[in-house]
């Protein structure tokens, strides 16, 4: 049913010389740009902002809004050295994270509202597996799984640069 009127809606807008397998051709390429353009367009869309932990650099993309937090580092093939994603979350409390669709091997650090890191957790590529804050989070950094551990970086280390970030939508 959907079917036939999108194809009839097609009929009215596309020139005859198009025929029927012609304009789906179009349209499943047209579909398959989009579906691969949007974590891109998601991706270009995060503002970036510089985080400092113990004398080392971040420079971390920020997930501030529902769309981009749902999102996050999804469909990724790589991610460098010192550079992260933050997700700033509406509200403060117990937050959890997991990594479907995510392909880069993780770890996050859960961060309450004055910046101090609660807790660190490692974090398998493609899983359901929930990890969660040690208490109440405001925000969550994902780095390359090991960046805060080869640094010695650890719960009740602070994290500077925050009060720079945008604010949660």
């Amino acid at each position: 049913m959907v079917r036939q009127h999108f194809l009839r809606y097609l009929t009215f807008t596309f020139p005859d010389k198009f025929s029927a397998a012609a304009r789906l051709r179009l349209i499943r390429i047209l579909a398959i740009l989009f579906i691969f353009l949007l974590p891109a367009a998601a991706h270009a869309e995060m503002p970036v902002s510089q985080l400092r932990i113990s004398g080392h650099t971040v420079s971390a993309e920020v997930a501030h809004t529902h769309d981009t937090r749902s999102q996050g580092l999804m469909f990724r093939q790589s991610m460098g050295e010192n550079n992260g994603m933050l997700f700033v979350f509406s509200y403060i409390g117990r937050q959890s994270m997991w990594m479907m669709n995510t392909d880069i091997p993780l770890s996050v650090a859960f961060i309450d509202g004055k910046g101090v890191i609660l807790n660190i957790a490692d974090m398998m590529p493609n899983t359901k597996t929930a990890h969660s804050s040690a208490g109440a989070a405001k925000y969550a950094l994902e780095m390359n799984r090991g960046w805060f551990k080869t640094r010695n970086i650890t719960a009740g280390a602070r994290v500077m640069g925050l009060e720079k970030v945008p604010a949660a939508e």
